[in-house]
């Protein structure tokens, strides 16, 4: 083990990168770097900290015991310096190039990041949007490892070390085809069970705003499919006799781009409301205040 004032940043950069791709290729292109100058810098390393640091494994390298004890420590420091020097710089949108990572739900981003993109466009035209995908599930990981610097998605109550703001509500809608059986006519709860319902899910569950209050109301559903993406379920509405509960902004948008009707749900379902949260370091931040402000604007917006 060396002095550690010793160490190289440049070095503790591409550790911090490949510690968190756990692929030399792909930390590589994070540093906009050559494989081989990160090679080269993995073994400068390596002889200095007198260890393997990452062991080649089909798929990508896996991180020795030095090297994951190394890891959080030396991506809490990188992350903090690069934190710090971004909260005492200037930002001006107009002659930015800053990158922003913000993770969004599939819904959210549907509804905002489109609106998100046309104000950058305006005032920030050399700035760079790069969505992750978020849901409850995932969205404390993302902001934790520094993958993303926040999140909006319907999620709960966060750390005390988050920041949560809460935007817009939204009620929901039940989807279908023009021709469904159940686009016309009454639409009790009686009806709306005949029929197979699609979920859409992102992270495999199968159990959906809907279904508390219909199995409490003693009329459970039963579920034709469940998808992981938004982009099926037009083509699966027009083919099928499911229906499908959903975001009304989301079911009105759908309905509109591809010729599907919305009916309002005879079920009352409890509102649901997106929340951006973020770490509290990046409270400071001008760039960063200044994307909380913009998704702040057009969730107000839409």
């Amino acid at each position: 083990m060396t002095d550690p004032e010793k160490l190289d940043l440049n070095l503790l950069r591409v550790f911090d990168a490949v510690a968190r791709e756990r692929h030399v290729t792909r930390a590589a292109q994070r540093l906009n770097l050559s494989q081989s100058a990160v090679s080269n810098a993995l073994a400068r390393l390596r002889v200095t900290l007198g260890d393997e640091l990452f062991l080649r494994r089909p798929g990508g390298v896996e991180p020795t015991a030095l090297a994951l004890s190394l890891t959080g420590p030396v991506t809490e420091m990188l992350d903090r310096l690069r934190e710090t020097l971004a909260s005492h710089a200037p930002f001006d949108p107009a002659s930015s190039d800053r990158v922003f990572t913000v993770a969004f739900s599939e819904y959210a981003e549907f509804t905002l990041a489109p609106r998100v993109l046309a104000r950058m466009a305006q005032d920030a035209p050399g700035c760079l949007l790069a969505v992750r995908h978020a849901d409850r599930t995932n969205a404390a990981e993302l902001l934790e490892r520094g993958e993303a610097q926040m999140a909006v998605a319907v999620l709960p109550e966060p750390p005390a070390i988050y920041t949560r703001v809460l935007l817009m509500q939204e009620e929901f809608l039940t989807l279908m085809r023009r021709d469904h059986p159940l686009a016309g006519g009454p639409l009790d709860m009686a009806r709306l069970v005949s029929v197979p319902h699609l979920l859409h899910s992102p992270n495999g569950s199968r159990s959906g705003a809907l279904d508390g209050p219909l199995r409490d109301a003693g009329h459970p559903r039963r579920l034709g499919a469940v998808v992981a993406h938004l982009c099926a379920v037009p083509e699966i509405l027009q083919r099928t006799e499911m229906v499908m509960t959903l975001s009304a902004r989301l079911a009105r948008g759908l309905a509109e781009a591809h010729g599907l009707v919305t009916r309002e749900s005879p079920v009352p379902i409890q509102h649901t409301r997106l929340s951006l949260i973020f770490h509290r370091r990046f409270e400071a931040d001008a760039g960063h205040a200044w994307m909380r402000r913009l998704v702040m604007a057009v969730s107000r917006e839409a």
